[in-house]
């Protein structure tokens, strides 16, 4: 018999619900964007997040039960993003589902959103042997994550300031390019020259896998102030291709370093950044050059949604790792805990 999961998604500004079949066949994955709400003030607002979770999330579900042509009565399961995330935005799903699970008395399984932007890429390579590396890089979150196996997670490098994603974003406000940032950079730099305009990349110390974006974003915004102060017009696509290509730059270099020293041949891409075209195309090239392979889920899988999140359930399903009715939002969750 067939094992249908429908899966909730609500960390940030997605409202998202996906009906997944034995772990790999997406019946319906739907995704409903805040993006135009919260244009107007450059970034989300939580508050306002939260409130149009509440609007959309039944109409969200209805529509998922729909086009996978399915109910509620043939659900084995009900899966949900508990952290990390914005709390009250993590609470719209994380009550519906907890509703569900009850109304219908079936299990209910909490995941991790990290967890989910892993298991993208198991919705495009089903058969993907361990170990794996995972370079996640997203609004939040910028991390280097082993898999030694299903739910068996190693952070062994992650950002200590500025997140990939929310260094795009800060620049794209300093250029007046207007949110999200990363796509409108991702799309500008095409125009520029990437060797421009001088910019620096932080390593750290010797042998980190570490990321800090920090430095790098004030440098962007002292060059435009520096700019502006002497009369001087800027190229904009000159420093948004400059700027993308330093943080691709150590994103690369940090991802290959750790697939050697991990001994890892299977290298994954994941989170919204992921959509970045020259981050794909860098790290696909420096992959090849060293006879590593490389996974990528396509754009749709990679910026959040219910599908990934109901993969990751899937497993823990297997394992019979279940939540209790009284799971709880918990937006600092740290990868590879459980906290039920």
């Amino acid at each position: 018999m067939a094992r249908l999961i429908l899966a909730l998604e609500t960390s940030c500004d997605e409202t998202s619900a996906a009906i997944l079949q034995d772990g790999t066949e997406i019946l319906s994955n739907i995704i409903s964007s805040q993006i135009d709400v919260h244009k107007k003030f450059g970034g989300v607002v939580p508050e306002v997040a939260s409130r149009k979770h509440l609007e959309l999330i039944n109409g969200v579900i209805k529509e998922a039960l729909e086009q996978a042509g399915t109910d509620f009565s043939r659900l084995s399961a009900v899966a949900v993003t508990y952290g990390p995330g914005l709390v009250g935005a993590l609470l719209v799903g994380v009550a519906a589902a907890k509703a569900i699970a009850y109304a219908k008395d079936i299990p209910l399984l909490g995941v991790n959103h990290l967890e989910g932007h892993l298991y993208a890429n198991f919705l495009v390579e089903p058969g993907l042997e361990f170990p794996l590396l995972c370079l996640v890089v997203s609004g939040g979150h910028t991390d280097l994550v082993v898999m030694s196996g299903h739910g068996s997670y190693q952070v062994v490098g992650r950002t200590r300031d500025d997140a990939a994603g929310e260094a795009f974003d800060k620049v794209a406000r300093t250029l007046e390019l207007g949110y999200p940032g990363g796509p409108l950079i991702d799309r500008l730099a095409t125009q520029g020259d990437e060797d421009a305009v001088v910019l620096p990349r932080a390593y750290l110390e010797k042998g980190s896998l570490d990321f800090s974006f920090s430095g790098l974003k004030s440098a962007v915004i002292n060059y435009r102030h520096r700019s502006l102060q002497r009369g001087e017009e800027i190229d904009r696509a000159d420093l948004a291709a400059s700027f993308q290509r330093a943080v691709v730059d150590v994103l690369v270099d940090k991802t290959l370093e750790a697939a050697v020293r991990f001994d890892v041949q299977t290298v994954l891409l994941a989170g919204g950044v992921a959509a970045n075209r020259r981050l794909r195309d860098a790290l696909a090239l420096g992959c090849s050059n060293r006879g590593l392979r490389l996974v990528i889920p396509p754009p749709v899988l990679c910026t959040d949604n219910a599908a990934m999140i109901a993969c990751a359930s899937y497993y823990k399903f297997l394992r019979g790792d279940f939540a209790p009715l009284t799971l709880n939002a918990v937006p600092g969750l740290k990868l590879g805990e459980e906290k039920y």
